[in-house]
């Protein structure tokens, strides 16, 4: 991700109160995930609808959800658990595909997307949204798109800039290009100038209590989901991620240190076919990943700089025929000396086709026991959890 001038003044300006303090010990966090993954699988028995994701198991199986879907705000885990989005709002109904940058009319997108009042944003039909530049949230949000098959392609996509409690459910986004250079309305009162933007699919930039679950996201310019500047309490789940090279980049640069703050949850994603690397590319932070399928990667699968804390548990890796690219993780831009002592752990992981993790730090020690509560929960359970991933074909009146 480069950073324009718009960006750095925007840095500089930025109110404080969207930046969120991290978890101090982020473990609990880790523990408290292993504990309702548990209390899904013991659930199986009794849920006939159930897939052992706790996620999904606290919502799918009720026939209603469309009349309740804002209870879908209180089914997070992870550090993004607190994202309630517009949960407190009203709902918003997007009737109109059309897209207006600076004033935009009532019943678009970016209409709700960008009022200061919490709104929960559904869309009344099967839509293509091809937007004119980026789509600037406002805090309080989500966007929902459970019950209609939503597109966001084939313009500028979704950026999260120093706003907070965000939820972006169940839409397709893809082939994401470059927007800016041009005036952006992001709120109500206030519209400005951005300059060249990177084209992601979502960009978080200096934003806190982030959620990103259920999307299809492919072939955008840039990132699939980047998070830099500062951002934190994030969790990205039960999407399914293809065809794209620079899949996730968790942390802005080497050098800048706010990004020790960083903690993100990384869940129940499918990393499919036609991906090359960063899924993710962490830095400075802390990383929980847990229960994902990766069934396809052409360089590495795992990598960062900067001495991040990557958690990995429970993951599928199914390595490439490549001989020279089954390994799993990239310890980059640091000699071996340096990055031995990156806590980069690997717990009940299923390593497939000659799939391997360089274990570091803590993480390569034999008596390290205490990572998690996890205990190795089964891998073979990931394609039950992840079999879903991606947009789901909700429909009014039946479970999802």
């Amino acid at each position: 991700m480069g950073m324009s001038l718009s960006f750095l003044l925007l840095t500089l300006l930025a109110p404080i109160c969207t930046f969120s303090s991290p978890v101090p010990d982020p473990e609990v966090i880790v523990h408290e995930v292993n504990q309702k993954i548990n209390a899904s699988r013991r659930n199986l028995g009794y849920l006939s609808c159930g897939t052992g994701n706790p996620i999904d198991d606290c919502w799918r199986c009720d026939p209603n959800w469309e009349k309740k879907r804002q209870r879908l705000a209180d089914c997070a885990i992870g550090f993004g658990k607190q994202a309630i989005g517009g949960r407190d709002g009203k709902i918003y109904i997007v009737t109109d595909t059309s897209d207006d940058p600076v004033n935009p009319k009532p019943g678009t997108l970016r209409y709700g997307a960008i009022q200061d009042e919490p709104l929960w944003i559904i869309f009344d039909r099967d839509m293509f949204i091809k937007l004119k530049e980026e789509l600037m949230l406002n805090s309080f949000k989500t966007i929902d798109g459970r019950g209609a098959s939503v597109h966001i392609a084939g313009g500028p996509c979704i950026t999260i800039q120093y706003v907070t409690n965000i939820i972006i459910h169940g839409l397709n986004i893809h082939d994401c290009q470059q927007g800016g250079n041009a005036y952006v309305r992001d709120s109500p009162e206030h519209y400005g100038w951005r300059t060249l933007s990177d084209g992601d699919g979502v960009s978080i930039f200096g934003g806190s209590h982030v959620w990103v679950d259920h999307c299809s996201l492919s072939n955008c310019r840039d990132g699939l989901i980047d998070a830099i500047r500062g951002s934190t309490a994030i969790t990205i789940s039960n999407n399914y991620l293809t065809h794209h090279n620079k899949v996730m980049l968790l942390g802005h640069s080497d050098t800048f240190t706010r990004d020790k703050n960083m903690q993100v949850t990384i869940a129940f994603n499918h990393f499919g076919e036609g991906l090359v690397q960063r899924m993710p590319r962490c830095r400075h932070g802390y990383f929980h990943v847990v229960n994902n399928d990766y069934t396809h990667w052409e360089m590495y699968a795992i990598g960062g700089s900067a001495s991040p804390t990557i958690n990995s548990q429970g993951n599928r890796f199914l390595a490439p025929n490549d001989v020279f690219n089954k390994e799993v993780t990239k310890h980059e831009d640091a000699p071996e000396n340096e990055w031995k002592n990156w806590n980069w752990r690997s717990e009940g992981d299923l390593m497939l086709n000659g799939a391997f993790f360089t274990r570091s730090g803590a993480g390569a020690s034999s008596s390290y026991a205490k990572s998690s509560s996890l205990s190795a929960r089964p891998s073979s359970l990931v394609n039950s959890i992840t079999m879903n991933a991606g947009a789901l074909g909700c429909k009014k009146g039946k479970r999802c």
